[in-house]
């Protein structure tokens, strides 16, 4: 099975998680090694092809067996995000954290070295002496005890989770993964691993956890550690529950001289009622390490251990850097050639409609306001574009309230205030509903409208600008976004086409001529349910193009130029009866053009789509 999983849709959760998408991680990072692999994930070592290192990346399954409901995943993933941010010198460093709609992925610094459980699988008689397992009990207690202060728990310390390095440094790692890894259905609802479990954490319906069970859980490593085996193994939770009712042997018949305090402060942790455990990680690591063994001499023991067990492999980090330079760069579907090659392509282009949109509009109502000669309107206009571009939103607003005062200050003066203030008021209202609730939210519905506003203005062609609103608004936008930045942009376009070619007045007269034909309202209608039906299509091919199917993005590209076409035929209804050949061939257009924008937009900037949590329910 591939390292990354290529499902491509990505969580979006009340708190956004950042990092890349697992596509970008897979251009980034080549795959060297598998350390470990089977139904729990698997870690594999790769090199970063951008700064010339190594990292470990780490694959959870989020869906599988008897794991939780998608439901709990975007809690789970949200908790995991926080946990693995710790910084802490005895904490491995997470450098991303990512996911999809099938696996998580944590990338970490690579630890040159090797896990604890390799460590005593390798040396004689599979213990440590008691300088080593102070330098390891010292230095997982440090880490524990900031993590703890930083809310944390880890609920899942065992020897595989202990990372050696070659300096003899002691880090622990999987931080907030305890959870993330039930929720492929591996271990209870919290996590964990049997054998390290305390009782209140294996009781996944009744047991509440705390920093104990973190104590109870580095008692049985550091027991295994000085004994060769944990306390508590089983094959299934009870029988664990057993054994740890039962009571651990006392390590003083196992191993001769036994520090009686670092054997009481054991015991002690080892306890199965919490209240009788040692609070905290530092209260327990206090009464350990008192007559355990020397922290220095520990290290430098794990030092030298771990250079004679490990198997030299440092040749393979010096790599000529050619070898991974490849002027070649395959096109990813999922990303478009345009998101392949630059990683916010999507988002600029989307921008730049924006800027574009709203800068021409701009030009057109001062130009019309006569506010200032040709210099100054592209001053203005290239300024007011910038702004839209920086923020979609910002650009919508300011098109509504500039149109808004050229047609109320020019209707009043022409036919007054009775004529402008109704049209006026019911303008604003239906903006601001409009913005309100997709507008300021959804930068993509901003440049949407815009863009079916400033193209209808400058072609005087309400519907043949209806189809490169279609396009954009059903490619960024899902199905009711997109439905109402197009129907609003085209009413709004119409609205705006008329009034400047009247100066800026926008009477009721001028309204009930511009709106009076209940086709065209039908028109305005098609065209939202167009956007819509489009968008929907889109999210089927999204969900579906792993699997190699591509109807669903035809029938996108098809539908979107039926659709404006018939829309632009509505408008124009009395001129396509009369078969005006101009008219037939503007509604054409209108049809071609929609469908090529999404093609293009398909083709340069793939087919990745967001998704939300309840798209996931």
């Amino acid at each position: 099975m591939p390292l990354f999983s290529q499902h491509t849709a990505r969580f979006s959760p009340d708190v956004p998680l950042e990092g890349t998408s697992s596509r970008e991680l897979l251009k980034r990072y080549q795959p060297l090694e598998t350390l470990a692999t089977g139904g729990f994930g698997s870690i594999e070592i790769c090199r970063d092809t951008h700064l010339r290192r190594r990292v470990a990346i780490k694959r959870i399954p989020l869906t599988g067996g008897a794991g939780m409901p998608a439901s709990d995943i975007m809690d789970v993933l949200r908790e995991a995000h926080t946990a693995a941010m710790l910084q802490h010198p005895n904490i491995v460093q997470v450098i991303d954290f990512t996911h999809d709609t099938a696996y998580a992925y944590l990338v970490m610094e690579y630890v040159d070295g090797m896990s604890l459980a390799e460590f005593l699988h390798r040396v004689d008689g599979h213990s440590l002496t008691f300088d080593e397992t102070a330098a390891i009990a010292d230095a997982l207690g440090q880490a524990l005890t900031f993590a703890h202060s930083n809310g944390v728990l880890h609920l899942d310390i065992k020897p595989a989770n202990v990372l050696i390095d070659h300096s003899g440094n002691v880090k622990l790692t999987d931080f907030g993964m305890a959870r993330l890894s039930s929720a492929g259905g591996f271990g209870g609802s919290r996590g964990g691993t049997i054998g390290y479990m305390p009782p209140e954490q294996l009781d996944i319906e009744t047991g509440t956890v705390d920093e104990r069970a973190d104590v109870f859980a580095l008692a049985c490593v550091i027991y295994e550690g000085l004994c060769g085996s944990a306390p508590f193994m089983a094959a299934t939770p009870a029988d664990s529950l057993d054994r740890i009712i039962g009571g651990a042997t006392y390590p003083s018949e196992l191993i001769p001289h036994f520090p009686p305090g670092a054997e009481a402060a054991l015991m002690s942790a080892l306890s199965p009622m919490p209240q009788d455990r040692p609070d905290s990680i530092e209260a327990f690591c206090d009464r350990l390490l008192a007559g355990l063994g020397s922290v220095r001499e520990g290290r430098r023991s794990l030092e030298q251990m771990v250079g004679e067990l490990s198997n030299d492999e440092c040749a393979a980090d010096d790599i000529e850097p050619s070898s991974y330079e490849d002027d070649t760069v395959e096109v990813d579907p999922a990303l478009g050639w345009a998101g392949t090659r630059w990683g916010r392509a999507r988002n600029y282009t989307m921008r730049g409609i924006s800027a574009l949109s709203c800068g021409a509009f701009s030009f057109l109502l001062m130009q019309t306001a006569g506010v200032a000669t040709l210099p100054g309107l592209v001053v203005a206009a290239v300024a007011i574009g910038a702004a839209a571009g920086l923020g979609p939103q910002i650009g919508s607003a300011i098109s509504a309230v500039g149109f808004l005062v050229l047609m109320a200050n020019a209707t009043m003066q022409a036919q007054g205030i009775l004529s402008m203030l109704p049209v006026a008021v019911i303008f604003a209202a239906a903006m601001s509903g409009w913005w309100i609730a997709w507008g300021r939210t959804e930068a993509a519905a901003s440049a949407a409208l815009t863009s079916a506003l400033a193209l209808g203005c400058l072609t005087g062609n309400t519907f043949l600008a209806a189809g490169a609103a279609v396009g954009i608004a059903a490619f960024w936008l899902g199905p009711a976004s997109a439905a109402a930045a197009t129907g609003m942009g085209a009413l709004f376009a119409r609205l705006a086409t008329v009034a400047l070619s009247a100066g800026g007045v926008l009477g009721l007269g001028n309204v009930a001529a511009a709106l009076g034909d209940a086709l065209l309202w039908a028109a305005f209608v098609l065209v939202a349910a167009t956007a819509a039906a489009t968008s929907l299509l889109l999210n089927a091919h999204a969900k579906r193009a792993e699997q190699g199917s591509n109807l669903a993005a035809v029938a996108a590209i098809a539908v979107a130029g039926i659709g404006t076409a018939a829309a632009s035929c509505l408008a124009h209804h009395m001129e396509i009866a009369s078969l005006a050949a101009a008219v037939v061939a503007k509604a054409a257009v209108a049809g071609i053009l929609s469908s090529i924008i999404v093609g293009i937009c398909l083709y340069s900037l793939g087919y990745q789509r967001t998704y939300t949590e309840s798209d996931l329910s």
